[in-house]
């Protein structure tokens, strides 16, 4: 097996990869950023379906409980320009499962 054809398979993979998460439902996480290459430490909790944000955001995992707790947060109200909250909120408990994109 040579270089170019090792690449090609990662190539396959990454591409396969990409594509088999999507901002498809509610509840998807994903890594906010500030464009290519520049993610941070924040991220974001879709509501509902948002396939506009798919090859944008890199999505790290799903809500598969707890949906009480993002119907609240939903409800917050928000900056109408930036769509922060207007009240600040802790996240002060977590659940994180072995395989969460597992479905």
């Amino acid at each position: 097996m040579n270089i170019s054809s090792i690449c090609h398979s990662l190539t396959i993979f990454y591409f396969n990869f990409l594509y088999s998460f999507q901002h498809d439902k509610r509840g998807i996480v994903s890594m906010a950023n500030n464009g290519p290459n520049k993610n941070g430490s924040q991220f974001f909790i879709t509501y509902a379906k948002q396939t506009s944000l798919d090859l944008k955001y890199t999505i790290f995992g799903k809500v598969i409980d707890g949906f009480d707790t993002l119907d609240e947060l939903e409800k917050q109200p928000v900056n109408e320009k930036s769509y922060r909250p207007l009240n600040e909120i802790r996240i002060r408990d977590i659940t994180i499962h072995a395989n969460p994109i597992a479905g």
